[in-house]
């Protein structure tokens, strides 16, 4: 049995809720302060653990010396004075105390420690190498250094308090759940579990990671759902009392392919465009078009595989197998025009997110 719960990660707009310019700009500087340490404190820490992992091929040492990633205190080959996770955190502790709050150096620390276990059989086989974090890199934060989360109905909007700042959510036009979601975690409904904030053009993004309770339907797993990918048609679904076609080439690719050839045209034209503000002047008709293919082939795909686990649910199909997905792959690789214009590996990425929720097994033969 598969857990009983699923994270779901939003992307939610944050505004400093403070009445003054310059009481905003103070405080926006001390969250890019924030975001530039923890640049450095990610590097040394992923540093210190590559250099812990693999000591014994650095100093060579003799098959007499016995050794281990412990703390002396618990283990009489241990060569730490404090436990493995403890030996990073307080390294960077000691180094940025006073300039980044300990809960982001805490997370921090954790979520890389996790990463690198998970790629450390890569980095010792030299399939890998580690990661080199930039200044833009943004930071995590636990849950609970946030407090006063609420609903203001005159601001309308959702406030709450971080690292002593008040903040305030900006939603805009939300064509998603991300109101529905930040209303049942202030009812106290779904859990907020380690997050991650961004600044990038003095804008403040919030990647909050909620975890919530799958939806229970009236499935059966012997009920198989058989979907094919295909660029004449994006996806075609069927049981044994019913079929379904999802999209077809004109409604996808000939439309994509209007966007790259619009693309093309406005970047042949942008040398005859006229100058004002130089480079940025040229370039505002381009800077249009430039995301907007991405957008289009993300929408579609997203709304080809809601129409999937719908036609999964509606039937009661506990099962969704993917039939000749390894041979439509190795095609769309072969052939550049499908690998660049037919995003198999997105849609299977949504299809997988949407049973997972949904509580269907997924089987890709």
């Amino acid at each position: 049995m598969g857990k009983s719960t699923l994270k779901l990660k939003r992307r939610i707009q944050l505004v400093v809720d403070l009445p003054t310019k310059e009481e905003r700009k103070e405080k926006l500087d001390k969250l890019y302060k924030f975001q530039y340490h923890c640049a450095r404190v990610a590097n040394l820490i992923i540093s210190h653990l590559y250099l812990q992992e693999m000591n014994k091929d650095f100093f060579y040492l003799s098959e007499g010396i016995k050794h281990k990633l412990a703390d002396e205190k618990w283990d009489q080959d241990g060569i730490f004075k404090r436990s493995c996770i403890n030996s990073t955190s307080r390294m960077v502790y000691d180094k940025f105390k006073g300039e980044i709050s300990a809960d982001i150096l805490s997370s921090l620390n954790s979520t890389l420690l996790s990463t690198f276990n998970k790629n450390k059989s890569d980095y010792r086989k030299g399939l890998c190498s580690l990661r080199n974090y930039r200044n833009d890199m943004g930071f995590p934060f636990a849950s609970k250094a946030m407090s006063k989360v609420i609903h203001d109905p005159d601001k309308k909007a959702f406030c709450f308090s971080l690292f002593g700042i008040p903040f305030k959510t900006y939603l805009g036009k939300d064509f998603t759940d991300r109101r529905k979601l930040m209303g049942r975690l202030v009812k106290g409904d779904i859990k907020l579990c380690t997050s991650k904030m961004i600044l990038k053009d003095g804008k403040i993004f919030w990647l909050a990671i909620f975890e919530i309770e799958k939806v229970k339907h009236e499935l059966n797993q012997h009920i198989i759902a058989k979907a094919y990918l295909s660029l004449e048609y994006p996806i075609v679904v069927k049981t044994s009392t019913a079929k379904l076609t999802i999209g077809n080439r004109e409604e996808f690719l000939y439309r994509k392919l209007a966007i790259q050839a619009a693309y093309k045209r406005t970047q042949e034209g942008v040398t005859y465009c006229k100058s004002g503000k130089a480079r940025k002047r040229k370039l505002k008709a381009l800077e249009k078009l430039r995301d907007a293919e991405n957008n289009y082939v993300t929408h579609r795909l997203h709304l080809y595989s809601r129409k999937l686990i719908d036609f999964c649910v509606k039937n009661q199909a506990g099962t969704l197998k993917l039939i000749n997905q390894e041979d439509k792959m190795g095609i769309a690789k072969e052939e550049d025009f499908v690998l660049r214009n037919w995003s198999y590996d997105q849609l299977l990425t949504k299809i997988e997110y949407k049973a997972d929720k949904a509580g269907i097994e997924l089987i890709t033969a």
